[in-house]
Formats: structure tokens, C-alpha cells, sequence
């Protein structure tokens, strides 16, 4: 006889290796907390799998209770994907194990791990995957979207590094996709966010780099804001498509390589990360040197671990945050306008607009091989981010945000942007992000692995038909 008894809570922490967390439970209260302090929603129930199994167990609950399902690996995405009012959470923080093989050049990462401890792992061997700039981001939101950082020109993104995943479906199967197994869904995770499946482990490839590494950063004042980025303009054009490059317009942090009559003043500042030694390193920034005389700059050896969290402060956990992006063909001079004009408007201090330049490795990898929606060709992405401490200036900013992002779009290549630079899921931003043929590709995979929409709080892709 079929049972038609209601799933208990009861009956889930039975079937669990892992832990069950509700409203009034010691940490439950940290494990809804996500990066963006604006966001400040109370799922019904939040899981922390021991491992795929447990996840099998709280999706096979959450659709016998008609429950919504939010996944949590880093929670650092500025919409809280990560949780859902009144629905299941997955909260993957409890898979964060690491093995890393330094003969092989490989490493595995549970599904919750950070960027900082998986550098940390991967560093005690002088090796690395490529990933983001915050070290606190999880591995798993930047890889499934993508994943670009520092190492992006040297050796590509995130996801165009993984091997395999092991990945719990929407109905409680439990697979490893890879090139040779279910290569379809392997190709759909990198780079079609997380529509696909929970990923409980990642396997990537893993690169010789650092233990130390170098940095030139250079600092401009407003004032010299146009003649600034066309110079780091210049500086890119001839820069080896191998080192790490970030043009950003921010405050001067208050730190001990910053003059403090500069401490909090807003400019724009050209960071460049060489990997091949100091001899190539110091060719590089002499070209940043030829032109306007900076404020202040700071050139030196740093340890890459170093390298990979030094903007962390510029994005604190439990900050107020919203951003939207856009790529560009690159710094024309009516893009250069455009930000000269937005970026001296913005209140908070805290409010940042990096610019990625997507070269190198990165246009070297076919724009097919991945899901990776972004153009794989010379490109800057220019993200624009409203973060603030207090509600009035978050506000003011946001709005500066947005209109910042329309004056751009009419000089954008694709003006969609990069959905792990969403903080809102509009349905044609998203599909414009992948084009016509890559979306109607991931739709197809989706309703194969996810035919009723399980997984949709995320830079959703419904099921075809």
C-alpha cells in the first residue's frame, strides 16, 4: 500500500548523515546569512549534507513537502540565490574537505569550499586553479558561472579548469560528469550556473604558480580620469596576454602602501599581476609609468595567496551590495567618457566599478567548448557595484548603478553581461548573456536533467518546451 503520510522533519533528520536546521535552532541564523546583508530571508528548513546522498534525501523532501529549493555554496551572490523564504536550503558549507595530488596537478574541493581555502591547499604545493579577486567567494557559484580573476589571461577560467563534478539531479541521482561521462552536462555546469544539479565536489586541473607572485598598482585622481584610462589602455594593448590586469575606479583603501593624505580619496587605480618572475614583471609596469604622473603607486613581490585576497576589505560579509555589468569591445573613447562622467557621482565610499580585461588564455579556449556566456575574444567587462554600509547611500548608489549601466549599454558588445554580475534575474539579460545558440542548448540539457524547474533560484534557465 502507497503511504500518503506528509514528510516530517522528523523523518528527514533520520535518513541524515548531516544536519537539519530550523527558525530557533542553534546556527541557523548563520547558515541564512549569505554576503549581502540586504537580503534577509528564513527557508523552512536548512540541510547540511555530509555528503550527495544527504542531498538526495532534502530534494526528495522538499518535493514531497511542494517546498522551494535554494542551494548555498560561497552565498556571495549579491540577489541571495543561496536562500529561499519558507522553502529548503541546501547549505553546502559542510562540504569544504580539499585533496590536492601535486603529481598529478589536480585537486578535488567539496561544493561549499571557498577560493581562500582551496589557494591555501593548492598553495603549499606552489599550485593553483584559477579564480575570482574576493577570496571569500565560494568555488562553487564562480566556477558553474565561469570564474574569472587574476590567472584568467595566464591559464582561463574557473570552469574551463574542471575535470568533473559530482552532481545530485533534481530527482536524486547521483552522478560525475565529465568529458567522457554525461558530457553534456559537463559542458552545461561550465558555465550555465547552478540550473543543472547540486555540485557536491569539483575535480580541477591545477597550475604551477607563486608561492610568490608580483604586483604594481597605480593610483590616479579623478581629475585625471580620462587621460588615466587611456593609458590603461595603452598599457593593456602591449601587456603579455599572460599577467593579470584590473583597471578599477574605487576610494584609496586606508592601507600601509597608501600615502594617508590619499587614504579614502576617489580615483582610479591599474593593477598588474605578473606570474614569470620579477625581470618580465618590471618591463610590464614601465609602461604604466610613461604616461600621467600617478598619485601613488606600489610595486612588489607578494605571496599569491596575498595577491588573491587583497581586495577582500573592499567587500566585507554582510555589506549592503547590488551591481549590474556590461562587456565592451574595449576602452573606446566614448566608453572612456561614459565613466569619467558615472564614476565621480557615486556617494558611498565604498562603491566600486572593476573592469576585467578577458584576454590571453581566456579568448584561446573555442566559444563552444564551454557554456561560459561571455565573448571569447579581447573584451573588458565593466562591473558596476553600489556597496555601502548604510541604507541611504546603498540606495542613491543603486540608482547611480543603474543609470551608470544604461549610458553604457548604447557602446556595450553585449550588454546582457556575465550572470555571476547579476544581482537581478531578468529573463532576456540572461538569455542575451548566452545568445540565441547556447541558450536554446542549455534549455534542451535542462529539461533532460531538471525537466520541472527544481533549481530556479539562480540565473534561471527553464526546461525546453
Amino acid at each position: 500500500m502507497t503511504s500518503t503520510a506528509e514528510p516530517t522533519l522528523e523523518s528527514l533528520r533520520a535518513q541524515l548523515t548531516g544536519t537539519v536546521l530550523t527558525l530557533g535552532d542553534p546556527g541557523y541564523d548563520i547558515a541564512r546569512s549569505v554576503w549581502n546583508g540586504e537580503i534577509d530571508r528564513r527557508p523552512a528548513v536548512v540541510v547540511r549534507p555530509a555528503g550527495p546522498a544527504d542531498v538526495a534525501a532534502a530534494l526528495a523532501y522538499a518535493r514531497e513537502a511542494g517546498l522551494d529549493v535554494s542551494v548555498r555554496g560561497g552565498g556571495h551572490n549579491y540577489g541571495g540565490a543561496a536562500v529561499v523564504d519558507g522553502g529548503v536550503c541546501i547549505d553546502l558549507s559542510s562540504l569544504q574537505t580539499i585533496s590536492v595530488d601535486p603529481v598529478g596537478r589536480t585537486a578535488r574541493c567539496g561544493g561549499g569550499a571557498t577560493w581562500a581555502q582551496l589557494d591555501t591547499a593548492t598553495q603549499e604545493h606552489a599550485l593553483a586553479v584559477p579564480g575570482g579577486t574576493i577570496s571569500h567567494t565560494g568555488v562553487g557559484g564562480l566556477t558553474l558561472g565561469g570564474g574569472f580573476g587574476w590567472l584568467t589571461g595566464k591559464h582561463g577560467l574557473s570552469c574551463d579548469n574542471l575535470l568533473s563534478a559530482e552532481v545530485v539531479t533534481a530527482d536524486g541521482e547521483i552522478l560525475r560528469a565529465s568529458a567522457v561521462e554525461h558530457p553534456d552536462l559537463f559542458w552545461a555546469l561550465r558555465g550555465g550556473g547552478g540550473n543543472f544539479g547540486v555540485v557536491t565536489e569539483f575535480e580541477f586541473r591545477l597550475h604551477p604558480v607563486g608561492p610568490i607572485v608580483h604586483l604594481g598598482l597605480f593610483f590616479w585622481g579623478l581629475e585625471d580620469g580620462v587621460e588615466a584610462l587611456r593609458q590603461a589602455r595603452e598599457v593593456i594593448a602591449e601587456l603579455p596576454g599572460e599577467m593579470g590586469v584590473l583597471v578599477a575606479g574605487l576610494n584609496a583603501p586606508p592601507a600601509p602602501f597608501v600615502p594617508e593624505r590619499y587614504h579614502f580619496r576617489p580615483g582610479y587605480a591599474l593593477l598588474i599581476a605578473g606570474f614569470e618572475g620579477e625581470e618580465q614583471h618590471a618591463a610590464a609596469i614601465r609602461a604604466a609609468r610613461s604616461g600621467p604622473a600617478p598619485l601613488f603607486e606600489f610595486v612588489s613581490p607578494i605571496p599569491y595567496v596575498e595577491l588573491q585576497r587583497m581586495l577582500d576589505d573592499a567587500a566585507p560579509w554582510g555589506i549592503l551590495g547590488y551591481e549590474k555589468a556590461a562587456y565592451a569591445d574595449g576602452f573606446g573613447d566614448e566608453v572612456i567618457e561614459v565613466i569619467a562622467d558615472f564614476l565621480p557621482r557615486k556617494t558611498s565610499p565604498m562603491s566600486i566599478m572593476p573592469i576585467f580585461a578577458m584576454r590571453g588564455a581566456f579568448t584561446e579556449v573555442a566559444d563552444d567548448a564551454t557554456a561560459f556566456g561571455g565573448p571569447r575574444r579581447e573584451s573588458i567587462l565593466i562591473n558596476i557595484d553600489s556597496i555601502a554600509a548604510e541604507p541611504a547611500p546603498f540606495a542613491v548608489d543603486r540608482a547611480w548603478v543603474r543609470e551608470f549601466w544604461e549610458a553604457l549599454v548604447p557602446f556595450s558588445s553585449n550588454p546582457a553581461g556575465y550572470v555571476n554580475f547579476m544581482a537581478e534575474y531578468e529573463a532576456d539579460r540572461v538569455r542575451t548573456s548566452y545568445g540565441p545558440a547556447k541558450y536554446e542548448r542549455l534549455a534542451r540539457i535542462k529539461a533532460q536533467y531538471d525537466p520541472r524547474n527544481v533549481f530556479h533560484h539562480n540565473a534561471n534557465i527553464p526546461p525546453a518546451g
